[in-house]
């Protein structure tokens, strides 16, 4: 399936040239999550995904950058105040062709440079226009060059449903930005953007995953859609929500659309206007960080949102992670005696994640369990001592008191996933150093 529709005056300009603008251009897009499939190759082709996810590297900050991942034209109709590809700002341009997108795939994936592919774009003529283009490339790569390695697509909100149909017959994952918690914030800050439209094809996806798992069944050798499910991004800190709004917002998604993820990202202020908020801290990475990790209680240890943060209590401790906030507002429940303590509130002590919990419950079916006992587990015993007792005892003598174990706590200083003394915040780029070196013989073959 040949486009005549095609790409405006960037025809002349190099493959290099488009690469450098439109993998930065692709910066802020976080949820490039690669996890949640499994898929060999048939023989035929080149590439598979592992069940656990492909092969990831992470820059300073976190983010994925194992993936190429660029934006297949930086070009956009719309205006969104808090883009630096919206329409009214002179930026350099740039689109791929689909066989651009295929050769530059092909030939990084041959190089072991990437393992897959994060394709997003801006909105080029209209929605519907972009995702047609965009389904070329992606067809391209699975029917032509037998590509059966990850690819993840976003899907565009206000798109033909036939499109992202036919789309999510061929991706792994899916995804559409919710871009900001409340449609109010999008009337705001992004009015080309409209909520129902964005959970038009969020729904569509859920029940095109529950359709063809339902194929599955009857029909061993249906294909795949979507397999690797969808997630969804919220900018963080652009608008005046709460993180206790955020995370009801984000509570809700995860029920209500069966989201494998939602990507949190924290504002960054790359266009002057009098409608975005000032930054005089920088990016809100730390609360950003909150965020992620709240959510990883939502996800995996049985906590509410409601549980971590309340109407009278909006925003999450900056000092504390939320589950040692918690633990310090309920000690009423502490200290738990690890030898008796159900799995779920296990799961509840600081220091103790879910692999640690689980070994704990299988441990001791084998005999009564100690503090070395639990060190060896992986216990994280300088933030769980505080919370928990083996055969009665707390390792050492300590008081239960909030204002005590708080300063102990925060003394032991948490490992952050940034640097707070002067990070640059920005995507690892494929250009640093000689690395444009190495990506210059990967297209040139």
């Amino acid at each position: 399936m040949e486009s005549n529709l095609i790409i405006s005056s960037t025809e002349q300009m190099s493959l290099m040239e488009k690469l450098k603008i439109l993998s930065d251009s692709a910066k802020f897009d976080v949820s490039c999550s690669s996890s949640g499939v499994g898929r060999r190759g048939d023989g035929t082709g080149i590439g598979n995904t592992s069940a656990a996810g492909i092969c990831h590297s992470f820059g300073a900050d976190g983010r994925c950058i194992s993936l190429l991942k660029v934006l297949f034209t930086n070009e956009c109709v719309y205006d969104c105040k808090y883009c630096i590809n919206r329409k009214s700002n002179d930026v350099p341009r740039a689109s791929f062709t689909p066989d651009e997108i295929c050769e530059l795939t092909i030939q990084f994936y041959r190089r072991n440079y990437i393992e897959g592919l994060f394709l997003s774009s801006g909105i080029l003529n209209n929605p519907s226009y972009t995702m047609e283009l965009i389904y070329e490339a992606v067809y391209k790569l699975r029917t032509l060059y037998r590509f059966q390695g990850y690819i993840h697509v976003k899907a565009i909100p206000g798109a033909e449903p036939e499109i992202v149909q036919r789309l999510g017959m061929l991706a792994d994952r899916m995804s559409v930005n919710l871009e900001l918690p409340t449609a109010e914030g999008l009337q705001k800050l992004a009015p080309n953007k409209h909520r129902r439209n964005i959970l038009a094809p969020m729904r569509q996806i859920q029940q095109g995953i529950i359709q063809n798992k339902n194929e599955l069944v009857a029909f061993r050798h249906a294909p795949s859609f979507v397999p690797a499910g969808q997630s969804t991004q919220v900018i963080v800190g652009a608008t005046p929500e709460t993180d206790y709004h955020i995370m009801t917002v984000a509570e809700s998604l995860y029920k209500k659309f069966a989201l494998k993820r939602v990507y949190y990202s924290a504002f960054v202020n790359v266009n002057e206007d009098k409608e975005l908020p000032a930054l005089p801290g920088g990016p809100p990475l730390l609360r950003e960080h909150r965020l992620y990790q709240a959510d990883w209680l939502l996800r995996f240890y049985g906590f509410e949102a409601d549980e971590l943060l309340s109407e009278s209590k909006p925003n999450f401790n900056i000092l504390l992670d939320p589950k040692a906030d918690w633990a310090l507002r309920h000690l009423e429940l502490f200290p738990v005696e690890i030898n008796r303590a159900d799995y779920q509130m296990i799961l509840r002590v600081p220091g103790i994640g879910v692999k640690s919990a689980q070994r704990i419950v299988r441990a001791r079916r084998n005999g009564r369990l100690n503090f070395d006992d639990l060190k060896k587990i992986g216990v994280t015993l300088k933030r769980a001592l505080y919370f928990i007792t083996c055969n009665g005892k707390m390792m050492y003598p300590t008081k239960l008191e909030e204002d005590y174990i708080t300063r102990n706590l925060i003394s032991n200083k948490e490992k952050l996933p940034f640097d707070r003394d002067g990070m640059t915040y920005r995507q690892l780029s494929l250009f640093d150093d000689e690395q444009e070196v190495i990506w210059q013989q990967a297209i040139n073959g």
